[in-house]
């Protein structure tokens, strides 16, 4: 059996390439794409302390996690259409105004 302190780092790992994306690209869709990867993060640190812990809430909150993500890049693929159809772009350095 994996120990949970592999989960953990694996988690660390994922989260932190995520903030890394988020910090350093200006692109939307990998603005998005680092987004989901901190989700997941959260989503494995849930499980793993499910296994640890030998009940199931943690898994629970990992499902409504994966369909709060779910609905997070439904919601954030339409505002990067929108993004792209007034700015002909998706880097998110150049809507600097709500109105176009």
């Amino acid at each position: 059996m994996i120990p949970a302190e592999t989960y953990l780092l694996l988690s660390a790992a994922v989260f932190c390439i995520g903030l890394f994306g988020i910090l350093t690209r200006r692109n939307a869709l990998v603005f998005l794409m680092s987004v989901e990867l901190m989700l997941n993060a959260a989503n494995i640190n849930l499980v793993a302390f499910s296994l640890q812990h030998g009940n199931l809430t943690g898994q629970v909150f990992a499902l409504f996690g994966m369909a709060l993500a779910a609905a997070e890049v439904a919601i954030g693929i339409g505002i990067i259409l929108v993004l792209y159809r007034n700015f002909t772009d998706v880097d998110v350095t150049k809507a600097t105004t709500m109105r176009w």
